[in-house]
């Protein structure tokens, strides 16, 4: 995860040093702030107000961690604050580093799992209000995020988490495999609120929570400098031409010379994906029977990047070989796997 730290005293800088330490040699990628007088070497000094710092974090931040009072974390994000989906995870760790707790997507964003994760490190207690993990129960939100399923209805969501802290029992069912054992809370039987794993637009249950499966993975290739409106409108095009909704999408690959093309990081941005990219020699190594270009391979140094970048950012095996349009390219593959309780 990119996570941006925030700290007010020269004690709470100590703390976010501490935190960005161990979270970096886990993987993740840390920045640190700090007020100007309090900052080291490491550190990048704050010139903004909270809530500015906060909308720039939420534009560019996977998390944000303050290492401060709860009440100017709150403030500061609140103006940001729009869905679940898409939110950031956000965490405060008071100064004495002895809690650590997740204030916003807990469950999606990955706050609770990071939260646990760091307060372990630093040996701290983590603070989890969520209230199906407070009691031990199944979390829609977090099964979806664990699965890669995309959310249907935020809604019927809650309503399954409210069934279930009744202690109601909600129905189940999936069109993938499904490996591990039914949780005790939900069941196979008739109920009148259910979840159904599915890409299909069916209602088993009088009231459905669908689940969509993401199980596809978009390879993209474009010329230099092209339309941002135009790689748009292919991208849809070839998508409703597959029969596949955005929904179901994992990523968008390509190769790592177009990490920072404008119109393949808008679409990223515009449907809210991934945009990974892979180096010529990676793409190379891909599996699988691809279509060949010698003109790909003399500009890029590999004979096809929309295919084989697929493929990698899925998983899985290639399902819509490359198509080529007004020096834009497209490919699809899927991943074929169950999910798990």
């Amino acid at each position: 995860m990119t996570l941006w730290i925030l700290s007010y005293t020269r004690r709470g800088r100590a703390l976010g040093a501490r935190a960005a330490a161990v979270l970096q040699a886990e993987g993740h990628f840390c920045r640190t702030f700090a007020l100007p007088k309090f900052c080291e070497a490491s550190d990048e000094p704050l010139t903004l107000s909270a809530p500015d710092w906060a909308r720039e974090a939420f534009c560019q931040a996977e998390g944000l961690i303050f290492c401060c009072a709860a009440g100017i974390a709150v403030r500061a994000i609140a103006p940001h604050v729009k869905d679940k989906r898409t939110d950031p995870a956000v965490l405060v760790l008071d100064e004495r580093g002895q809690f650590v707790i997740p204030l916003l997507s807990g469950h999606l964003g990955g706050a609770n799992e990071l939260a646990v994760d760091l307060a372990k490190k630093l040996g701290a207690t983590a603070v989890l209000t969520t209230a199906t993990d407070v009691n031990g129960l199944f979390a829609v939100d977090l099964f979806a995020k664990a699965n890669d399923l995309f959310i249907e209805d935020m809604a019927l969501a809650k309503a399954v988490s409210a069934a279930l802290l009744q202690g109601e029992k909600v129905g189940f069912l999936s069109d993938l495999p499904v490996k591990g054992d039914l949780p005790p809370e939900l069941t196979r039987g008739p109920a009148d609120l259910g979840i159904h794993v599915s890409a299909r637009a069916e209602s088993p249950f009088p009231r459905t929570l669908r689940l969509t499966p993401r199980r596809y993975a978009a390879g993209l290739g474009c010329r230099r400098g092209k339309d941002a409106g135009e790689l748009s409108s292919f991208f849809a095009r070839q998508l409703t031409a597959a029969g596949v909704s955005p929904h179901e999408l994992l990523a968008l690959g390509s190769i790592d010379i177009k990490k920072d093309e404008p119109g393949l990081v808008a679409l990223a941005k515009e449907y809210n994906l991934p945009f990974v990219t892979y180096s010529a020699e990676a793409l190379q190594r891909a599996e699988g029977e691809f279509t060949p270009s010698a003109f790909v391979k003399g500009v890029t140094g590999v004979d096809s990047v929309a295919e084989r970048a697929a493929v990698l950012a899925a998983g899985g095996k290639l399902a819509v070989r490359k198509i080529a349009e007004n020096g834009m390219t497209f490919a699809l593959a899927k991943k074929e796997e169950g999910i798990r309780f």
